[in-house]
């Protein structure tokens, strides 16, 4: 089989496409041909050397494709499924824990850029019903972020009123699943092309945040003063002040993202005053990964995927991901 090992300490040079002898499922796992992978932030961290990672690692957190062979005791699954990977394999239901985080494919284990991978049953679930596998492999970060930030932990309602921030696909499945549960939706952009984009994905107002630098204000504005209901902060540091402000009181904040840095100075009294609730969101359950799909089956909905490369041209596909002018998911097809 073909796969892709990275060599330490890290950068776009050091990814390596070696062939290698397939696995074999032991017992409780699954031998899975991999069809299709998704890039995240956290993988261009690893791929970079920015997160250490052992010497010939095998990156990526995200894959999706076919059951070929399973191992004793495997009873959920059987040749022929097609599956989608969860991100953290013994994080099952319930709160997060630390001995339930302990794992992640492509970081403390090898991860999906391989032809085959062989892993605990319980490190997939089955993917939603007509999805491709390139479909699929969307969901595992992005998309279980988006789903326990606005769902499970926003309990996001009909009549609501959600502001996502940006374009980046965390914001992209929020906005589609605020709209599948009856909100409306606020999104930001600096790019007119991406704010029209945002309008045909169903977005019922938009805000060019350089245009309007207090967009916080200008969202509350939007809202008839009465403030947005929820807040998929992916910004960090140099958002999440206009956040606090665009809140209605009562209002919730799924902090989620850092793309602006690690740290910021947060006006604590505008957070208690206000009564605003945040929540820290680190990807999600495989419960939630599984609410997640049965939401995406009976509503029909299909992720905004921007491009995708072979396996081999990985590298390449990292450098798409940083250039930032994507509009969806890049992935990789094997």
């Amino acid at each position: 089989m073909k796969l892709v090992r990275l060599r330490a300490p890290g950068g776009l040079d050091k990814l390596d496409l070696v062939e290698e002898d397939q696995p074999r499922p032991g017992p409780g796992e699954m031998l899975v041909r991999i069809r299709a992978c998704a890039l995240n932030m956290r993988d261009d961290f690893a791929v970079q050397g920015k997160v250490p990672l052992a010497d010939g690692r095998v990156p990526l957190s995200d894959g999706a494709g076919e059951v070929i062979a399973i191992g004793d005791g495997v009873d959920t699954f059987k040749p022929g499924d097609s599956v989608v990977s969860v991100f953290y394999p013994w994080w099952l239901a319930g709160d997060m824990r630390s001995d339930t985080s302990r794992d992640i494919p492509g970081d403390s284990f090898d991860g999906f850029a391989s032809e085959y991978v062989c892993m605990p049953a319980q490190a997939f679930t089955k993917a939603p019903a007509g999805y491709t596998h390139l479909e699929a492999a969307t969901l595992t970060c992005t998309g279980v972020t988006a789903w326990r930030g606005l769902v499970t932990c926003g309990k996001v309602k009909p009549g609501d009123t959600v502001l996502i921030l940006g374009t980046g696909s965390v914001s992209l499945f929020a906005l589609q699943f605020a709209k599948a549960a009856g909100a409306r939706v606020i999104a930001t952009s600096s790019d007119e092309e991406k704010l029209e984009k945002l309008r045909r994905l169903g977005a019922d107002s938009v805000i060019n945040y350089k245009a309007v630098p207090e967009w916080g204000g200008r969202a509350k504005e939007l809202t008839d003063g009465r403030g947005v209901d929820h807040v998929i902060e992916v910004g960090g540091p140099a958002t999440l002040a206009q956040s606090i402000t665009a809140c209605r009181t009562g209002g919730h904040i799924a902090l989620i993202g850092v793309l602006t840095g690690f740290a910021a100075e947060v006006s604590i009294p505008a957070l208690f005053s206000n009564q605003i609730r945040i929540s820290g969101i680190s990807i999600g359950s495989k419960a939630d990964q599984q609410d997640m799909i049965r939401a995406i089956e009976v509503n029909r909905l299909k992720p905004v995927i921007d491009s995708s490369f072979p396996l081999q041209d990985i590298a390449a596909a990292f450098r798409h991901y940083e250039a930032q002018r994507h509009f969806g998911k890049i992935c990789l097809e094997l």
